[in-house]
């Protein structure tokens, strides 16, 4: 686990920072790393994005993982927290799928140290897909005959359809949903056009008053850190901004709901910032609008600072060119439902 709760540090670092061309500027890669045990193939890309968009995982076989990360518009579903199966809410926003694979653990706490594991966690969870165990979850798929070639392609001979096989295949094809060649990724590989002079004043700006002292890397989540090492932050640090109150900000107490550990009450993980135009609301409680909204608040409750409206205005520009292209998406054709399965 890295803890980072130098603020004051951060500041530090901003005034040291000097031009943005001496930062660590880095462009988002076309292709994201996959572990040792589940290379990425086109079998196995093959088959998440049928598992993927199916929502015979769901209790109700009417939530799938594109029913909270839509593909077409975000990765995310534009609420301030998800709506599941018989119509039950979520306790969080739900975070883009969109690059996802550069971040060093998923879920708002970082509780899943991969994509692996945080495919499994949405299927059995009452409140989103609801199925009462993974072992039923996985029988629903063995009894559609049209999945067994699939898994086969992908995994081999043999009793391959497993829920593990299927998180892998699910991660395999989230780690092509990437993003690459926003304006600032043109940038920072040398076309000085494409941000314009308002965003290259954020880009700065970004620096100055402190962001980058928690949102630096290839997406804005924080270093690059080993897979399974969430970069975690307290949040909120200054309790005694009207923000607090105004956005309920410690209803939630973060990593502890799932540790139980006193340390982790109001820690999470980084957010990333890229495709920001795509994604609101914003929070883990879905309670901010807009993109200016969130600067203010950020700088207030984790920088002790007040930015100018110019610097609102600057860094929200420089934000916005964080948005890349969309993956081409071609939509899985999913086997059918034999029917004496039909109930």
């Amino acid at each position: 686990m890295r803890l980072n709760t130098g603020w004051l540090g951060g500041l530090a670092a901003a005034a040291l920072c000097g031009p943005c061309a001496a930062q660590a500027w880095d462009a988002l890669p076309t292709v994201a790393p996959a572990p040792a045990g589940n290379p990425t193939s086109d079998a196995r890309v093959e088959l998440g994005r049928m598992l993927y968009h199916d929502p015979r995982f769901s209790e109700t076989g009417t939530v799938s993982c594109a029913s909270c990360h839509n593909l077409m518009e975000g990765g995310d579903d534009h609420r301030p927290t998800s709506i599941g199966v018989h119509g039950a809410k979520g306790g969080r926003n739900a975070p883009t799928v969109f690059n996802a694979a550069f971040l060093t653990a998923q879920f708002w706490d970082g509780r899943a140290p991969t994509l692996e594991a945080q495919a499994k966690g949405p299927i059995v969870n009452p409140v989103e897909m609801g199925m009462k165990d993974l072992g039923s979850a996985i029988a629903r798929i063995r009894a559609i005959p049209g999945y067994a070639p699939h898994f086969a392609a992908a995994f081999g001979p043999g009793d391959v359809i497993t829920i593990d096989n299927s998180a892998d295949a699910i991660a395999a094809y989230e780690r092509t949903q990437i993003t690459p060649g926003s304006a600032y990724d043109r940038y920072v590989q040398g076309d000085a056009s494409a941000l314009t002079a308002e965003q290259q004043r954020g880009m700065q700006a970004f620096i100055d008053v402190g962001c980058q002292g928690c949102h630096s890397g290839v997406v804005f989540a924080g270093p690059p850190l080993p897979m399974g090492t969430p970069f975690l932050q307290k949040f909120p640090i200054r309790t005694d901004s009207p923000y607090v109150q105004k956005y309920d900000l410690l209803a939630d107490k973060g990593r502890y709901e799932s540790t139980k550990d006193p340390a982790d009450e109001h820690v999470w993980r980084v957010p990333q910032l890229r495709n920001l135009t795509y994604t609101a609301p914003y929070l883990h409680n879905g309670s901010v609008k807009t993109i200016p909204e969130m600067v203010r608040l950020m700088a207030a409750v984790q920088l002790g600072a007040t930015v100018t409206d110019a610097q609102v205005a600057e860094i929200t520009a420089f934000l916005e060119g964080l948005t890349g292209a969309f993956p081409r998406e071609i939509m899985p054709r999913l086997p059918p439902t034999p029917g004496d399965l039909l109930q």
